[in-house]
């Protein structure tokens, strides 16, 4: 008889904060599937990798395994990588593995999201004294990747907490690879004139990224002492967001797992990504897989650039250097991965759903790269290095 488990595929990242928290969120999911063992596995960088997982699934009987990626919205690491190193893997084991979708814009991540800006509105209005929401700008920050669908996801984040609370306005950015980035994004949000500035992290987990975008609102603070810059915490362990990733698991058994193809560049002719319709299917972390998050240059006192926060300046030293994909302390990886079918997910994504082995590491180049607002707006972080 079949014994289905489960794996919750995340990312990886170089800081061992982040990876604890992960970990603490498959242990959290586990009392809401009751009789079906849940494990968990990191594309790059960390420890256990996904196949670290799967073999642990397998080594208590599982021949059935629902797999999600771990992650808010589907770009290339949810719709290339991890459904490639998920096909590769049952194919050589002989099991069968069926692929959920990603966290979404759903009702509950939304009801997590408000609960940790109304959480750092109600610390402000204690700590600073209260300013209306109609006299407050709320920031949303999201990760940032080079496919539209995902970068769209953040946007519609955003409307959703500015007109469900009542903010007086809202803007969006992202912490890298698009555009706005984070330092432009609340320059002009500093110059609409309201009181108090709310920063939003749209993360699942801490890492360099959240420093980021910590860092540059400290930055920008200091630039208008006569705003009030408020950060708000991260998603992490909300209970809602537990909850979704429950619920995107068992809806794998209910055929309910289907991505949006409608807008995926994989897929349709989405605006100016129209030359990546059909690319293969495949992982670019192995690499990086499984370095730990104690690789080299994985802290920014490694960097000669930075001085307390990764500012991404590094990604443009190794582009004009000639080297198109760095890997430098703040490794962004700013690759579109993020959603994908693998075996038996019922939902073909009309590219090559193959493994190739030859790794060039190769990808189409982000048409709007060399946008203002985007990575070249930390160029400025290249004029000098530190002793």
């Amino acid at each position: 008889m079949s014994r289905i488990g489960v794996m919750v595929c995340g990312h990886g990242s170089r800081s061992q904060a982040a990876v604890d928290e992960f970990a603490v969120v498959a242990e959290r999911l586990r009392p809401l599937l009751p009789g079906w063992p849940v494990e968990y596995g990191y594309l790059e960088f960390a420890n256990p990798v996904i196949r670290d997982g799967l073999d642990r699934l397998r080594e208590q009987g599982c021949d059935h395994i629902l797999a999600v990626p771990g992650m808010l919205f589907a770009a290339m690491h949810a719709k290339n990588d991890i459904p490639s190193v998920l096909n590769t893997y049952a194919a050589q084991h002989g099991i069968r593995v069926q692929y959920g979708r990603e966290l979404g814009v759903d009702p509950k991540m939304v009801a997590a999201a408000g609960a940790r800006v109304r959480a750092a509105v109600e610390q402000a209005n204690r700590d600073l004294g209260e300013v209306p929401l109609s006299d407050t700008c709320l920031v949303v920050i999201g990760r940032g990747a080079s496919d539209p669908d995902a970068n769209s996801n953040v946007s519609k984040i955003t409307r959703l907490l500015w007109e469900g609370m009542g903010f007086g306005w809202a803007e969006t950015g992202y912490s890298g690879v698009t555009f706005p980035l984070v330092e432009p994004c609340l320059e002009r949000a500093a110059r609409l004139g309201f009181r108090r500035i709310v920063v939003f992290p749209y993360f699942l987990f801490t890492g360099i990224l959240i420093d980021r975008i910590y860092g540059f609102t400290d930055t920008v603070a200091r630039a208008y002492p006569f705003i009030q810059f408020v950060k708000a915490g991260y998603l992490n362990d909300h209970p809602q967001v537990i909850a979704t990733f429950a619920e995107r698991v068992t809806e794998i058994l209910e055929g309910q797992n289907a991505m949006n193809c409608a807008m995926c560049k994989y897929r349709a002719q989405v605006l100016g990504f129209e030359a990546e319709v059909g690319l293969p299917q495949e992982s670019h972390h192995h690499h990086v897989e499984g370095q730990g998050a104690s690789a080299p240059g994985s802290n920014v006192a490694d960097c000669p650039l930075c001085d307390t926060f990764c500012t991404g300046a590094c990604r443009l030293a190794m582009e004009d250097a000639g080297h198109g994909h760095g890997h430098g302390h703040g490794h962004d990886h700013d690759h579109p991965h993020d959603h994908d079918h693998p075996h038996d997910h019922g939902h073909d994504h009309g590219h090559d759903h193959g493994h190739h082995h030859v790794h060039d590491h190769h990808h189409p180049p982000y048409p709007h790269a060399k946008h203002p607002l985007g990575p070249e707006s930390v160029r400025k972080y290249l004029k000098g290095t530190r002793e």
